[in-house]
């Protein structure tokens, strides 16, 4: 490096790390981020790409842009409910506290009253209970595969487990739920064909080896036509008759029947029906964490809940306490989505349409996430070009709408319309971009 190259003039490292930039982002970043992000300015000048006396407000820029973590907050302008690129469901304002609460120390296995250690959950399950009192107990594992996993586990290791042909699913990302149970040590005892299985399939199949029947809510795809299948209700009896537990996977995991999804099964109805235990996700329709709800008879949750892999699937105190709110609070923003009054959505798209151009259609939105397969939910939505939805996507805020039929839709169903103004000024200065 000669005398007169500028690089000579790059600041000494001690002389960057004091500057005022740096001793406030050390309440937000780590001493390792710092460092890293001025290793990167620094390569930038030593390149010669970055002129000494640019480095000190390149890495005070790159101090205040810099986040403890990498997800970015999105708007969901897909029309899709439960979506699950998006982290499925949004957290409602009381369980987004909830989890700030719990985020310190809480008495999550503390009787504050005795001072003596509690059981773990209970509030929560207390909660859940209220909220479906067909239950007699629940338990809350970590996801709903997680549920499956256990059931299986705690009642069908090394045994058979009953399951209709037709419920034999295969979800997102080539996940099936046989590879799933037979994970567990259980064996696979088919019933029936994919399109029809009647009552006297599982009463054959029944025998020494059952470790339980298992019935599948078909969640993310529909068979119609020439077909048969057994309910709960039909099921019920003949598995206490032999006495084999009667397990019920509701998959998207609505409490009790919603009007907006009549076809869409829920553990108040099941358990009614006589189900012993009902398996649900608490991410999807409940519009909580990602959980899985177990809820059932007594005698069974304790079994479940003694077993050494209930241990491994346990939930933390954060999960716990966001969906102790969730079921226990007012609005839910999944809930608030799926019963969205279409004249309303109208009037939001129209506003939006004046502010930024584009033209209003009809648009179904979905719920998503595997439930009510098939099932439109009426709307609205914004059409625009289709080269706008990049922009849209990174643009800040991001938004992400549906591309379809060479368009950039953009549907407000799942966006606060407290945050109207925020979209229409993204979306403004999108199309700007590609004027």
């Amino acid at each position: 490096m000669g005398s007169g190259d500028p690089r000579r003039n790059i600041p000494r490292t001690d002389t960057l790390l004091s500057l005022p930039a740096v001793n406030e982002a050390r309440n937000r970043l780590s001493e390792h981020v710092i460092r890293h992000q001025l290793d990167a300015v620094l390569h930038s000048a030593r390149r010669g790409d970055l002129a000494p006396e640019a480095i000190e407000a390149a890495f005070t820029e790159a101090l205040r842009t810099r986040r403890p973590h990498s997800m970015t907050p999105v708007f969901n302008a897909t029309g899709v409910v439960v979506h699950t690129n998006l982290g499925r469901a949004p957290l409602s304002a009381a369980a987004k506290a909830a989890v700030a609460d719990a985020a310190d120390y809480v008495d999550v296995e503390l009787d504050l009253t005795s001072g003596t250690r509690s059981k773990r959950g209970v509030t929560t399950r207390r909660a859940l209970l209220a909220a479906c009192p067909a239950a007699e107990d629940a338990l809350v594992v970590n996801n709903g595969a997680a549920a499956l996993v256990l059931a299986t586990t705690a009642f069908a290791a090394g045994r058979e487990v009953i399951i209709s042909r037709g419920e034999m699913i295969e979800i997102g990302a080539g996940f099936r739920l046989t590879d799933l149970i037979a994970s567990t040590g259980a064996v696979l005892r088919e019933v029936g064909t994919t399109n029809r299985t009647h009552l006297h399939d599982y009463a054959d199949a029944l025998g020494d080896r059952t470790g339980c029947i298992l019935k599948v809510h078909p969640s993310n795809y529909r068979v119609e036509g020439f077909t048969a299948g057994v309910d709960v209700a039909q099921l019920a009896p003949l598995a206490a008759e032999r006495g084999v537990p009667l397990i019920v996977d509701l998959g998207s995991g609505l409490l009790a029947p919603d009007s907006a999804l009549p076809d869409e099964p829920d553990a108040t109805t099941a358990l009614s029906a006589g189900a012993d235990l009902t398996t649900a996700s608490g991410d999807k329709l409940l519009g909580g964490p990602q959980a899985g709800i177990m809820l059932g008879r007594k005698q069974i949750i304790e079994k479940l809940a003694k077993h050494p892999l209930a241990r491994a699937v346990r939930v933390d105190k954060l999960t716990l306490a966001a969906l102790e709110a969730t079921v226990t609070a007012g609005q839910v923003p999944v809930v608030d989505a799926l019963h969205a009054d279409p004249a309303h959505l109208r009037e939001r798209t129209e506003r939006l349409a004046e502010s930024v151009g584009g033209d209003v259609v009809e648009h179904d939105g979905r719920v998503g996430g595997g439930g009510a397969p098939g099932v439109p939910l009426q709307g609205w939505a914004l059409r625009l070009p289709e080269a706008v939805a990049s922009t849209l996507r990174l643009g800040t805020p991001a938004i992400l709408p549906r591309v379809h039929d060479a368009a950039c839709l953009i549907d407000l169903r799942c966006i606060p319309e407290s945050a109207d103004a925020d979209v229409a000024a993204a979306v403004s200065r999108a199309v700007a971009a590609h004027r």
